[in-house]
């Protein structure tokens, strides 16, 4: 468990690391608001599109090999970023970091679900999505303290390495496990894509799209509404910030263990409302209030999803890697959009656009977690 909380920590930092900066790099490389979230959203696009592969793949060879060899590899694109000279570049080699993470992101918690029963699932998916939110908050912070001590690239050296050293800790500490037989690639994406059919799934699937985009297009767009008038914060001020992730680390152990004794539809419903009221309070201008706001909507979002996977796992019968990767494609298409589409919305309404926005996605959310009959 060590090995992959603190891989997970290194590679969701990975995926963070330009979120805190996009206003350098819009500078940096003389680009709009809505198009340094691209950096964000190119990431996200390419997991979307990754976890397609790797579901099925890990349900045919095994899932650590495709975990330490992905996460390796992860390694090699990050590096690059600190070598980009044009925002074509910066979002190539963020495009190559998205199609490596899901080989961890898609793959982990059908490797979990393998190894502990439905009763400790929860649980221990609590503290995987705990891990993940860790690294969220590592990779904010930590790119915007260095990048104030020694730049924006130095980001991206310091976070390669320790990319690598996580792929050695997979490789050494975690347990084998089976290779599954397996009818070959037309079977084993035949068994993921019929998933789609099941209609508990399929709402499960659009809880986690409707979810990420609005978290996404909350924190995406929040360092253009904290560096503005009447704030004015400087770059380590915003990343700051991100510290409401602590948030999620605390309570998204707490919700898998609940979800044992208290139904998974109602936590899920109680974490989106309390999202819902965190996101609104952010739109009353006051430093302090909308520091306790982002702390509300971390609450809620992350006893959300502490809750989502396990359950996709819990309802899938078979290709359980392929059911995770089908989650995980739709979580995070939900939020490619939510890097640019709350972008549109603050360049056309500012602040109270991107909020509303992001309600919106939240609703859906609702209405999809109401549909599921558990």
């Amino acid at each position: 468990m060590f090995a992959l909380y603190v891989a997970a920590t290194v590679v969701f930092s990975d995926m963070y690391l330009t979120q805190p900066i996009l206003p350098l790099l819009a500078e940096e490389f003389q680009v709009t608001a809505s198009t340094a979230g691209l950096t964000i959203s190119a990431v996200v696009v390419m997991i979307a599109l990754g976890s397609t592969a790797y579901g099925p793949l890990s349900d045919m060879i095994g899932r650590k090999s495709v975990m330490v060899a992905t996460c390796a590899l992860l390694s090699l694109p990050t590096m690059l970023g600190a070598f980009a000279t044009s925002f074509e570049q910066m979002l190539f080699f963020r495009a190559l970091q998205g199609l490596c993470i899901p080989g961890l992101t898609a793959v982990a918690v059908a490797y979990l679900g393998d190894l502990v029963g439905p009763v400790a699932l929860g649980k221990v998916v609590g503290g995987w999505v705990a891990a993940n939110v860790a690294g969220g908050l590592v990779g904010r912070v930590a790119s915007g303290i260095i990048t104030d001590l020694a730049g924006w690239r130095e980001v991206f050296v310091i976070f390669a390495l320790l990319t690598m050293v996580s792929a050695l800790l997979l490789a050494f500490l975690l347990p084998e496990d089976r290779v599954r037989e397996s009818g070959g690639w037309g079977q084993a994406y035949r068994a993921m894509f019929a998933h789609i059919n099941n209609p508990q799934l399929f709402s499960a699937f659009m809880i986690g799209g409707a979810l990420f985009f609005g978290f996404i297009g909350t924190f995406t767009f929040l360092p253009f509404y904290l560096t503005g008038e009447p704030f004015l914060l400087s770059t380590t001020m915003v990343a700051f910030a991100y510290v409401s992730y602590l948030a999620g680390v605390l309570v998204s152990p707490i919700a898998g263990s609940l979800s044992n004794r208290i139904s998974r539809r109602t936590l899920i419903t109680l974490g989106l409302l309390i999202a819902m009221l965190g996101l609104s309070l952010t739109l009353i201008p006051v430093l302090p209030l909308i520091a306790v706001s982002l702390f509300i909507l971390c609450t809620g979002m992350f006893t959300a999803q502490a809750i989502a996977p396990a359950l996709v796992n819990t309802l899938a019968k078979q290709a359980k890697g392929g059911a995770g990767a089908l989650y995980l494609v739709f979580y995070y298409i939900g939020g490619t959009l939510g890097a640019v589409v709350p972008g549109l919305a603050w360049q056309a309404f500012g602040w109270i656009g991107v909020v509303a926005t992001c309600l919106a996605a939240f609703g859906v959310a609702l209405i999809a977690n109401w549909r599921i009959k558990i």
